[in-house]
């Protein structure tokens, strides 16, 4: 499948270049992967015009109008989280929901100095969705938005470091970035800043390797582990966060033991009983079960649960149902269809694995379905009316737009 790319972007993208090269870096995709990516941070001047991803009035639309939950939304102030009663509200009539979005709280608290920070947009806003699947699928890692809006003069965190890589595009007003190099490098999920607090004072005392103010179009790529602070300027500031959740060689090693644990699940030398009376392990049975993990170890593959893994932490492209149904309804030899986007479709032998499930086809179909995989629209007579029936009904075909 193509990479999706935008007319507004970098004008010295390549012809053709996805949106990290084409939005999100003022270097070439090579350069930033082998200089950047993990290593260090890096400041993009007038990359991209990000109107087409969110704006003021997206904010205010997701605030006041979508019913969002408070999972959606955190507010901050003096660099603590506010409880979340103090921003929701009941539903009203008809709704038994108590923790819906409260649009005079949240004005009272973003007026009085508070930063509001809408979560999980990917899910939330269609634009930011397609944007970050699109760069979800060139990073090769799950890819979460949110966006932070800071009232002018104020400083929504302290000085801190995230576990996950983070893309930072400024959208509306001004924030001035202050960045220092890291504390701890790499820090996994479960080694948080907070850990490491009276180290982070400290180096956010010394010089920083940034300090700059963004303005539109900017954007500023941030290795996990590097303490960052914000402070928005004259006015309001609007800023989108991707954060990238990285695969990490520890993860991987996390998966290769889960898988040689597994193994040894089949062994009945392994299942045994110590011996009556021992309540831990003499020399020689210890040895005994190094030398079998050891062998587990290196007989053991961890991809099939990396993928399942990988399947889960994202989702595909939204379906609607009721397009869905008229599409089955009216279909004919010449409706177009194509495979939902977004499913990390893997064809094995047979067996087509997605994040919505498994399909098992049979030689005969398997040329039509590489053909789906390639990711081009096709017709019903392409593939025959029976495998389009199946996989319309289950979710992984839909009508092609366009």
């Amino acid at each position: 499948m193509s990479t999706p790319t935008t007319e507004i972007q970098h004008p010295g993208a390549a012809a053709g270049a996805g949106v990290l090269e084409s939005r999100l870096i003022d270097c070439s995709r090579g350069t930033f992967a082998q200089d950047y990516w993990g290593r260090r941070a890096l400041l993009s001047r007038g990359v991209s015009d990000f109107s087409d991803l969110f704006s003021s009035r997206a904010v205010d639309e997701l605030i006041s109008a979508r019913g969002l939950r408070s999972p959606f939304l955190r507010v901050a102030k003096d660099g603590a989280t506010l409880p979340t009663a103090s921003f929701t509200s009941p539903a009203g009539v008809g709704a038994t929901i108590g923790d819906q979005l409260d649009d005079t709280k949240l004005w009272k608290q973003f007026h009085a100095g508070a930063t509001l920070v809408l979560q999980a947009l990917q899910r939330t806003w269609e634009p930011i969705g397609a944007f970050s699947s699109a760069l979800s699928r060139e990073l090769g890692n799950p890819v979460q938005a949110n966006a932070y809006i800071t009232p002018p003069q104020n400083q929504g965190f302290d000085d801190h470091y995230d576990v996950h890589d983070v893309f930072v595009l400024q959208i509306e007003g001004a924030k001035r970035w202050v960045i220092h190099e890291p504390v701890f490098d790499a820090p996994l999920r479960d080694q948080p800043w907070t850990d490491r607090r009276e180290a982070v004072g400290r180096a956010a005392t010394t010089e920083p390797v940034i300090d700059a103010v963004l303005e539109p179009g900017d954007a500023l790529y941030l290795p996990r582990g590097w303490l960052h602070a914000a402070t928005a300027q004259g006015d309001v500031s609007i800023h989108l966060t991707l954060g990238i959740h990285n695969w990490t060689r520890y993860g991987v090693a996390e998966q290769l033991a889960q898988a040689a644990l597994a193994r040894l699940q089949d062994d009945p030398q392994m299942r045994a009983s110590l011996p009556l009376g021992q309540s831990r392990p003499d020399a020689e049975t210890l040895e005994a079960i190094r030398e079998a993990m050891v062998s587990a170890l290196t007989a053991a593959d961890p991809n099939p649960s990396i993928d399942r893994i990988s399947r889960s932490q994202a989702r595909p492209a939204p379906l609607g149902p009721l397009a869905q149904h008229a599409a089955m309804k009216h279909l004919d030899d010449a409706s177009p269809l194509t495979l939902r986007a977004g499913l990390d479709a893997t064809l094995e032998g047979n067996r087509l694995r997605t994040r919505i499930g498994w399909f098992d086809f049979t030689d005969a179909e398997l040329p039509d379905v590489r053909t789906l995989l390639d990711g081009d629209p096709v017709s019903v007579a392409d593939i025959g009316r029976p495998l389009a029936e199946r996989l319309l009904a289950a979710g992984a075909l839909v009508p092609a737009l366009g």
